[in-house]
């Protein structure tokens, strides 16, 4: 079925095809037919499945182009997917030459520059939970036009510490509005939030392999403290066509991106401990290419849609197999190939049979030689 066959505006049709997308994917064709109705629905899919076109596609479609007031608000848990979304439907828009604006509200950015643009009326909003309310609370950011509600990675956001203002931002959205819930993975107490939410909500759940099956699996086994070093000779043998590093904490992330400069490879880092610009500047030279290696956390990652990520390192091992999945779920994407490394220690090497078990995968142990990678 092609994006016609499920009755899409054909102007939209031939926007996608401008950004080279011509075929829906499975969470595509199963949203837009219900989404396109006003239902309330809760797509889980996994990384890399077109998730937020499956919501955003039909969502333009409902939307009054003649009416100057916010029609969809989408929230996000990052600042980093906000800005991704905010670019997936500015580039729909601008090929489909629709003139509808999009406005991005997150903290760490200027609120004086932020209140200037909502003067001119956006139709679409796409921000952090924390700005989005305190705007609404001041009265300057209004909803009673609002048609949609969308809650990205609803498995985070409908957590203890964000669940009261996601509440509060639906409460002050008119009863009518739609609710949408997008996750990669279920959660049975998001699960009861949103049945709570919205008791007519539909769950469309595209299942698929746990993990892509064009990622290759390897690891590596090596002192703690020879981490950083043996990153540095693995990029060296590689040579990645862009690469992703995952660390967990602030210490790890400079000894790293320092050790790596020292031998003159450019490193973008996305970690937590750096403010909203930096992190901005961080995504940008990586998409751009400037720099071929990122350093981030789960938090900071999480969601995103890196394109041409060759290579996923886990410099420090994710002790949870979920953790893993959604870590190389940033490599391999839209049917290309790539490859996830892992640096162990010894004590480590435990979490192979883990990975294993769980996600039914196979990890191959490599080591770096005279500048070769070999199994």
């Amino acid at each position: 079925m092609n994006f016609t066959e499920l009755g899409l505006h054909e102007t939209l049709v031939a926007a996608l095809a401008k950004l080279g997308i011509t075929e829906p994917t499975p969470i595509q064709v199963a949203a837009l037919p219900l989404l396109r109705e006003g239902r309330d629905a809760a797509l889980q899919a996994e990384t890399g499945t077109g998730k937020t076109l499956a919501y955003v596609l039909p969502l333009l479609e409902r939307l009054d182009q003649r009416l100057e007031a916010v029609q969809i608000l989408v929230l996000a848990p990052t600042h980093e997917l906000a800005l991704q979304i905010q670019r997936v439907v500015c580039d729909v828009l601008q090929r489909a030459g629709w003139p509808l604006r999009v406005l991005l509200l997150i903290g760490g950015t200027s609120l004086d520059r932020q209140l200037d643009k909502l003067k001119k009326k956006p139709h679409i909003v796409v921000g952090s939970t924390g700005r989005v309310l305190d705007l609404v609370g001041q009265g300057k950011l209004k909803l009673q036009k609002l048609k949609a509600i969308v809650v990205d990675e609803s498995d985070r956001l409908l957590s203890a510490e964000s669940l009261p203002l996601v509440r509060n931002l639906i409460q002050a959205a008119p009863p009518a509005r739609q609710l949408v819930f997008v996750s990669a993975t279920e959660q049975p107490e998001s699960a009861a939030v949103m049945a709570e939410l919205s008791p007519t909500l539909t769950p469309l759940r595209v299942s698929a392999a746990p993990v892509n099956a064009n990622i290759e699996h390897l690891f590596l086994v090596c002192e703690e403290r020879d981490k950083p070093d043996v990153l540095r000779k693995l990029l060296h043998a590689i040579q990645p066509e862009r690469a992703l590093v995952f660390v967990h904490r602030n210490e790890t992330a400079e000894v790293v991106a320092s050790k790596l400069a020292h031998h003159q490879v450019a490193v973008a880092d996305l970690h937590g401990a750096f403010d909203k610009n930096d992190r901005k500047q961080a995504m940008e030279d990586f998409r751009r290419g400037r720099v071929r290696v990122m350093l981030a956390s789960d938090v900071a990652a999480r969601g995103l849609d890196i394109p041409g990520v060759s290579h996923i390192f886990n410099l420090d091992a994710p002790s949870q197999s979920k953790a893993y999945l959604h870590r190389v779920g940033r490599t391999a994407r839209a049917g290309a190939r790539g490859v996830a490394l892992s640096l162990l220690t010894e004590p480590e090497v435990r979490l192979v049979r883990r990975y294993r078990e769980e996600l039914g995968i196979e990890l191959h142990e490599v080591r770096v030689r005279e500048g070769r990678l070999e199994r």
